[in-house]
């Protein structure tokens, strides 16, 4: 049965649910998403001897806003996620993150390589190569005023049509309004999306060279999704020493929407990290 706590750092209370026993393995969701949006409710994991940490981003879900409007950037999520682990006495973990969440915790891999025992990245997005295109940050920008001035259907209107197959097109929609819909403080989700593509969570992909713990990038195919393109997976698995790349075959639904196979992915790479004593 999940658990519900709250963690505070430097003002914001994070609310933070838990379920299950065994290795711990962390949960971290994208940006406008809410903690359910990484493995989409499945419960594969604590039901299959993991303890699993998930949390709401700062302004996002049920947790408060940041204390300034700019307060969203990875400097703050990285440690926002050391302070959850700090809290719930997690030593080492087996962090898995989706898009945000996948840079937040490359980010913690390389800023304490000791409490990260395997990563799991999920449809990375961050191309230090794009980051900064006038035109990228331009439409988060409208997102963000889309949110603020109209609410959940503001921000479906600023999105426009999804640039996928008609037969994923409601489906996209749907869970964008469900998405939207679970936030407590939008103008703090709003705020988040200004900031968060404007901040770095690493220089360079040659960075990620770095990071020592076992790592797996679950990478969509671009027909699906493609504001997360597989080449870039494929950048970020080839800067990480060892790193694998899975993803779903062409043509079926992502493996970053399945919430029991994503889960089987995780457990895959937590039972690694504890089958090489990395857990200890």
């Amino acid at each position: 049965m999940a658990t519900r706590a709250t963690v505070e750092r430097a003002g914001v209370r994070l609310a933070v649910e838990e379920a299950g026993e065994g290795i711990p393995v962390v949960l971290l969701h994208g940006l406008t998403a809410t903690r359910r949006y990484v493995v989409m409710g499945s419960r594969t994991l604590e039901r299959s001897g993991h303890r699993v940490v998930g949390y709401d981003a700062r302004g996002h879900g049920q947790s408060a806003p940041a204390p300034t409007p700019t307060a969203y950037g990875y400097d703050d999520l990285a440690s926002d996620l050391a302070a959850v682990l700090d809290e719930l006495e997690v030593g080492r973990a087996v962090l898995a993150g989706a898009s945000m969440g996948a840079h937040t915790i490359l980010r913690r891999a390389l800023d304490a390589p000791e409490r990260v025992a395997a990563l799991v990245a999920i449809t990375p997005g961050y191309d230090p190569q794009t980051a900064d295109d006038p035109d990228r940050l331009a439409r988060w920008d409208a997102l963000a005023a889309g949110l603020r001035e109209g609410g959940v259907e503001g921000f479906v209107a600023a999105y426009g049509e999804p640039s996928v197959p008609e037969r994923w097109r409601d489906t996209v929609r749907q869970v964008l309004r469900q998405r939207l819909s679970a936030h407590e403080h939008p103008d703090a989700v709003a705020d988040a999306l200004s900031v968060v593509p404007r901040s770095h969570p690493f220089g360079a992909l040659d960075d990620l060279a770095a990071i020592e713990a076992p790592t797996v990038i679950v990478a969509s195919r671009d027909e699906a999704d493609p504001e997360h393109p597989l080449a870039l997976a494929r950048a970020y698995a080839d800067a990480i020493p060892g790193a694998r790349l899975v993803s779903e075959d062409e043509g079926q639904s992502p493996l970053a929407w399945q919430g029991g196979r994503l889960s089987t992915v995780i457990a895959e790479a937590a039972s690694g990290a504890a089958r090489a004593g990395l857990l200890q």
